[in-house]
């Protein structure tokens, strides 16, 4: 039977192991960085276009409110203009 030799892990092997991991992990960190900063980018372009949407619909409901009101108003007129012509 043949009995290969156990390999030793040196110090020095040991730093070169752990230092190639950790330098790994720092660039994932920073690829990591940059996607949630791309991410934080794009949520405030969407709060902008929400923002924009509710200047919108504010707009909107004035516009509505005042339909609304010219409405009644003509309507109130016609029936007291009908009511006083009986």
């Amino acid at each position: 039977m043949v009995v290969m030799p156990r390999e030793k892990w040196t110090d020095e092997r040991l730093d070169k192991t752990f230092g190639r991991i950790d330098g790994d992990l720092r660039e994932l960190r920073m690829e990591m960085r940059k996607g949630f900063e791309q991410v934080e980018q794009r949520f405030e372009q969407v709060d902008k276009r929400f923002d924009r949407l509710e200047n919108s619909f504010g707009r909107l409901e004035l516009w509505f409110g005042t339909l609304c009101c010219t409405i009644i108003a003509g309507l109130i007129t016609g029936v007291v203009a009908a009511l006083s012509f009986h």
